[in-house]
C-alpha cells in the first residue's frame, strides 16, 4: 500500500521473475554533460528515469542546450563545448552529481553561472571541487565553508597536477571535463581508484583519455563527437533487488542488460562471498562499458568485513547491504565509509536508527558500523531521512521482518528509481 510520502512493505515468502532496470544514473549524467559540448546530436537510448538526472537535463536546457525526449530515449543537440550563459540560477535539485561534475564544464566557460539545489543538496560539502578547480583558474565562490549555492566565474583554465584527498568519482570527472578547456595535460591521482564512467565517457565521445593505476590524464583542446548508445541498467539500483533475492534461500530473480563495469561490480563479489549464487550471462562491450545479464539464487547467507578501497567501491550500495546485515549469519562489518555521513543524509547514523526501531543490536562507528547477525526484525516505522538510498534500503530489509513496515518519505526513491517499489512488488511471492 503506497501515498505519496509513505508505504507500508508487507513480509514476503520468497523472489522470483525477471526485471530489466532504468539506465545507469552515474554513466546518464556523463553522457548527457558530454552530448551537450559535444558536435552533432547525441541519441541516449534507456537514459535514466531518476529525478537526479532530470536535474542534470534541466540545467543543460537553461545553458542553451536543446534536448528533446521520446520513447525512452533523451536526443542532445551538442554546441561543440561552448554552452550559453544562463538568464537564470541553475537547479540542480538533490543532485551533488549535477552540481559537482556541471562545475567542471561551467569552469570552462566565459561567463558566469549560480547553481543551487534543495536543502539536502545545500549540506553537502563542495570544496573538494572548489579547491582544484580554482587552481586551473576558475573563481567559484559558495556559502557556510563550501557549500551550495555556487557561483561558477568560468575562465580560461591551465593545466594541474591534482592529488584528491578523498576519493570521489564526481570530482575526478569535474576535473577531466574541466581539463577539456585547460592549456596542458590534466593529471587527476586518487588515494584509492573510484567508478570510471568519466574516463570510459569521454573515450566514447572521442577524447584520448590515459589511465594508470589511480591515475587519469587528459589533455586539453580535444574535440567530442555525438554519439548513439543504449545506456546499460544502473547497477546500484539493481543492488535492491539482488540483496532482496539474496535474503530468500532458494529464490530466482535474472537482470537483464545490466552494467558490468568492474569497478562498480564489487556488490556481486560480495554476495558470492557471503553465499548467494551469481551468475553472469550474455557478456558484451558497448561504448567501452561491459554489460550482461545476472541471475541470482538466493542461498543462506554468511558475512562480510567491508573495508579500504572496497568501502570507497560500493559506497553506493552499503545501504542496502547494512540493512540486510542482521539476517545473515555471521553480520557485517563496515569500515572506511566515513563518506557515507556527507550523503543525501547521514547514511550511517540513518541505517542504524532504522535498524534499531526494527529491534536489531547495531553499534555505530565514526567511519561505519557492526551489525551482529542471526538477529530478526520487527516491522517498524522507518525514516528515510529523504534519502532515496535509505527508503529503498529499508524496502528490502522488511521483506524478511516480521509484520508490517511503513517507511515515511518514501517517495525519496524517485531521485534515482521512480518505478521501484511497483519493480519491487512485481518479483515478490507472497
Amino acid at each position: 500500500m503506497k501515498s505519496d510520502s509513505n508505504v507500508v512493505i508487507r513480509p514476503a515468502r520468497n523472489v522470483s521473475g525477471a526485471l530489466r532496470l532504468p539506465g545507469d544514473k552515474s554513466i546518464s549524467h556523463r553522457y548527457a554533460m558530454l552530448g551537450a559540448i559535444a558536435s552533432g546530436t547525441s541519441k541516449l537510448e534507456n537514459f535514466s528515469t531518476g529525478a537526479d538526472c532530470a536535474s542534470t537535463l534541466g540545467c543543460l536546457r537553461t545553458l542553451g542546450v536543446n534536448w528533446r525526449k521520446e520513447n525512452g530515449s533523451v536526443e542532445i543537440e551538442g554546441t561543440n563545448l561552448k554552452l550559453r550563459a544562463p538568464d537564470s540560477p541553475l537547479d540542480c535539485g538533490n543532485s551533488g552529481s549535477t552540481m559537482r561534475m556541471l562545475s567542471g564544464v561551467l569552469a570552462g566557460q566565459d561567463f558566469a553561472s549560480e547553481l543551487f539545489g534543495d536543502e539536502s543538496l545545500s549540506r553537502r560539502p563542495m570544496s573538494r571541487v572548489i579547491k582544484p578547480l580554482e587552481m586551473m583558474g576558475a573563481k567559484i565562490t559558495s556559502t557556510d565553508g563550501g557549500r551550495p549555492p555556487l557561483r561558477v566565474n568560468g575562465a580560461h583554465l591551465k593545466a594541474i597536477d591534482y592529488q584528491t584527498p578523498v576519493p570521489s568519482a564526481q570530482v575526478k570527472t569535474a576535473l577531466l571535463f574541466a581539463g577539456l578547456y585547460a592549456a596542458g595535460e590534466t593529471t587527476v591521482r586518487e588515494p584509492v581508484r573510484t567508478r570510471d564512467h568519466g574516463e570510459v565517457a569521454l573515450r566514447a565521445f572521442g577524447a584520448v583519455v590515459t589511465q594508470e593505476g589511480n591515475e587519469s590524464r587528459i589533455v586539453g583542446g580535444q574535440q567530442l563527437h555525438a554519439i548513439e548508445a543504449q545506456i546499460p541498467g544502473d547497477l546500484s539500483s539493481a543492488s535492491f533487488f539482488l540483496y532482496a533475492a539474496a535474503l530468500f534461500p532458494g529464490s530466482q530473480l535474472a537482470i537483464d542488460s545490466l552494467l558490468m563495469n568492474p569497478t562498480r561490480a564489487r556488490l556481486l563479489e560480495v554476495l558470492i562471498g557471503m553465499g548467494v549464487g551469481i551468475a553472469v550471462t550474455q557478456l558484451e562491450e558497448k561504448h567501452g562499458e561491459l554489460i550482461g545479464t545476472v541471475q541470482v539464487t538466493g542461498k543462506a547467507l554468511t558475512g562480510a568485513t567491508i573495508s579500504g578501497t572496497h568501502s570507497a567501491e560500493l559506497i553506493d550500495e552499503i545501504p542496502v547491504l547494512a540493512a540486510i546485515a542482521p539476517y545473515a549469519a555471521n553480520g557485517i562489518e563496515i569500515r572506511d565509509a566515513r563518506e557515507l555521513r556527507v550523503k543525501e543524509s547521514d547514511r550511517i547514523a540513518a541505517v542504524a536508527t532504522n535498524l534499531r526501531a526494527m529491534g536489531a543490536r547495531v553499534e555505530e562507528l565514526e567511519d561505519g558500523l557492526k551489525i551482529p547477525g542471526g538477529q530478526e526484525l520487527h516491522g517498524a516505522e522507518i525514516d528515510s531521512f529523504g534519502d532515496h538510498r535509505i527508503a529503498m534500503a529499508f524496502a528490502v530489509a522488511a521483506l524478511r521482518a516480521q509484520g508490517e513496515t511503513r517507511i515515511t518519505r518514501s517517495d525519496s526513491a524517485v531521485i534515482s528509481y521512480p518505478a521501484f517499489y511497483d519493480a519491487l512488488e512485481s518479483i515478490l511471492e507472497r
